[in-house]
């Protein structure tokens, strides 16, 4: 029976991972009731669940294993069986205790079963609500994986038919995916090496021994005419308790990849260079980084300058028209000659080449091409004077131009330069050059698409958070939003404050699952939601029923918020929490509480009500609202974070900016991995 339960030992995160299936580390506790709900049976795992030993609770009630009563029943253990024989199999939670008098949710699972004697018996099924919430998330996770990887993701029964892939797999394949679901592989796939890939998978699937990277060569059902190079790792399905064997897989279409591979293998020096540019091109998301890193590969192994631009285009999905003028913006070069390539790099610059220039040429062939650095290509390409003379009087002879295209669009092209002393490019140069730009084309189109999304989701979180909040003579308040510097950085964190009638205030904080566009789209509506439902000055309980049901709606599937409104006639504070972290109050005298009472369930899972707490906050005292990127941090539990914030709100200044920028320097790293909410507010009672 595992013991390293996410309730035992360290706190855990969301999101958690170790050996083996999920289900397989989710303890599973069984017992037995008779026919008055005495315990007749005691598995191991309900000793370890419950704490009691066989001797100890049998023949006794199992009343005593709840802490309470639903629906008005006498007892929750009498509820839960009778609901199991009258139904034949029920689930549900319910609150349990251990032995120790310690309280817990709990999920069960009951059903009859005949006993001795034709008695019947109710079996019960039980685990720890926490190890099944831990579960939902980790499969949350995996299908958000499983929905947005660009990489094709498939999973095959045992007899290789199709039982789950993604979208990108349907790109690959030029079908939609429900036209995979229930037909075999090489249905869709037609491979042409007399059933050599479909006995590799069938041994995967026999053998369990996996296999990575190989490259197998096709078409599809819905490219017929189409050959392709698709890069292919499979592994065996686990054979956990109640799943099929079967075999899953990552594909990767490298058709392009691998044709110019094949036009590059001329000499030993330029398979060096492609592995070399595997390596290097492509390491951020950054557009600029990336063409530096296109540069850096080529200078000096393959010419002595190289540069590149960005085509400025009006409208990208407008088809190139030559007699037009080409405009660009040079982001990267680089050079090992004493002139270099002076005349062709005034980094980010805008350039004008003219209709009939080499660029035009190489953009009409959408190939790489070949020109002399001669007073014919001076005239026909470099409009500015200063810049042809310092072209002449250099010491560049000959040219490479090479698109740099990806999803049939142009991003730019990249200029390689040579000098004398080294030989003219030749066709298998511009067949490696062709390579190089190919794949820094699909990184650059991927940092492009990920800049867009990010500047987009960027744009979007900045307007639905709040510029401004309420400030009263009875609150005062200081707030920060802080990004994080991870690749995916923008998220769902949120904050408000509401003034209500009676100079009442509600405060708000939440924290949507994900990052991108989606994240902050979901985040702008559960706050434009939750301060909607704030105005009408509703119980924070039925605020959380309220905006757990729109998270329902929006098919939300894990956010978090907690919810505060405060009286300054009598200082109550009343509060809601939908799985936020909890907040802090310190009191005037430098006491530091922890309001941990009301956690609840994140928004968006169900099967458990909320409910409202109610605390005294005297004048003068200090509301520390945050979410958990303040106190969760790599290498660190939520403890540690917590013990933290509470030490750095014991000695805040009186100023509540200086606070909240002395707590983010001490306890933020300064490459966070998630994103930062910190509310701080403190309150004034309300002179009669």
């Amino acid at each position: 029976m595992p013991s390293d339960r996410p309730s035992v030992g360290k706190a855990r995160g969301p999101l958690w991972s170790e050996p083996g299936s999920l289900l397989e580390h989710v303890p599973v506790a069984v017992f037995g009731l008779d026919d008055h709900d005495r315990v007749c049976f005691w598995g191991p795992g309900a000793e370890d669940l419950f704490g009691y030993q066989a001797a100890q609770v049998l023949s006794e009630p199992g009343a005593r294993l709840f802490a309470g009563a639903p629906e008005d029943r006498p007892d929750a253990c009498s509820y839960m069986a009778e609901r199991g024989r009258a139904e034949g199999y029920w689930r549900g939670r319910l609150t349990a205790r251990n032995r120790d008098g310690a309280v817990f949710g709990c999920g069960f699972r009951v059903f009859p079963v005949t006993g001795v004697a034709e008695h019947a018996v109710v079996m019960v099924l039980a685990s720890r609500g926490d190890e099944l919430d831990r579960v939902k998330t980790n499969l949350a996770f995996l299908d958000a994986i499983f929905e947005t990887c660009p990489i094709g993701l498939v999973m095959l029964d045992e007899d290789l038919r199709y039982l789950h892939l993604n979208q990108a797999l349907a790109d690959i394949d030029g079908l939609p995916i429900g036209d995979h679901l229930g037909r075999r592989l090489t249905e869709i796939m037609i491979a042409s090496d007399g059933g050599a890939f479909e006995r590799m998978l069938r041994t995967i699937a026999a053998d369990g021994k996996p296999v990575t990277g190989a490259l197998v060569g096709m078409r599809t059902r819905g490219h017929p005419d189409r050959d392709r190079v698709l890069s292919v790792s499979f592994f065996p399905l686990t054979r956990a308790v109640g799943t099929l064997p079967g075999v899953g897989g990552l594909l990767v279409d490298v058709t392009e990849r691998e044709q110019a591979i094949v036009e590059a293998t001329a000499t030993r020096e330029r398979l060096a260079l492609l592995d070399r540019a595997s390596a290097r091109i492509g390491t951020t998301l950054d557009v600029e980084v990336t063409a530096q890193e296109l540069v850096d590969t080529a200078v000096p192994d393959f010419s002595d300058g190289a540069v590149v631009e960005l085509v400025e285009w009006m409208d990208e999905h407008v088809a190139f028209d030559p007699a037009l003028p080409v405009i660009t913006r040079r982001i990267a070069f680089g050079s090992v000659l004493p002139s270099s390539l002076t005349g062709l790099m005034s980094e980010g610059e805008a350039v004008h080449y003219p209709p009939g220039s080499a660029i035009h040429r190489m953009l009409g062939t959408g190939r790489p091409i070949s020109v002399p650095l001669d007073q014919e290509f001076l005239v026909r390409t470099v409009l500015d004077e200063n810049r042809a003379r310092m072209l002449a009087d250099g010491d560049l002879v000959s040219l490479l131009i090479a698109p740099l295209i990806a999803r049939g669009t142009v991003q730019g092209f990249a200029i390689f330069g040579r000098s004398a002393a080294r030989p003219t490019f030749t066709e298998q140069d511009l067949g490696l050059a062709g390579e190089l730009a190919s794949r820094a084309a699909l990184c650059l189109d991927n940092a492009r698409l990920y800049s867009r999304e990010r500047n987009i989701a960027l744009t979007l979180q900045r307007a639905l958070l709040p510029s401004s909040l309420v400030i009263g003579p009875y609150l005062h308040i200081a707030h920060r939003y802080l990004p994080g510097s991870h690749l995916t950085e923008v998220g769902g964190d949120w904050y408000d404050v509401v003034a209500l009638p009676d100079h009442r205030v509600a405060l708000l904080v939440g924290d949507v699952m994900g990052h991108g566009v989606s994240a902050a789209a979901a985040m702008g509506r559960l706050r434009i939601t939750a301060k909607t439902l704030a105005r009408h000055d509703q119980e924070p309980d039925e605020l959380m029923t309220e905006l757990d049901q729109c998270a329902h709606e929006a098919g939300i599937e894990l956010a978090t918020c907690l919810y505060m409104r405060y009286d300054p006639t009598t200082g109550r504070t009343r509060i809601a929490s939908a799985g936020h972290p909890p907040p802090l109050v310190r009191h005037p005298d430098g006491r530091i509480e922890l309001i941990d009472d009301v956690l609840g369930i994140p928004l968006g899972v169900g099967g458990a009500p909320f409910r409202t707490t109610e605390v005294d906050l005297p004048d003068g005292a200090t509301l520390a609202l945050y979410t958990d990127g303040l106190i969760e941090a790599r290498g660190h539990d939520i403890k540690e974070g917590l013990d933290a914030l509470s030490a750095e709100l014991g000695r805040i200044p009186d100023s509540l900016e200086d606070a909240a920028d002395r707590i983010l320097t001490r306890l933020v790293p300064s490459s966070p991995a998630d994103d930062t909410v910190l509310l701080l507010a403190r309150v004034h009672r309300r002179q009669h």
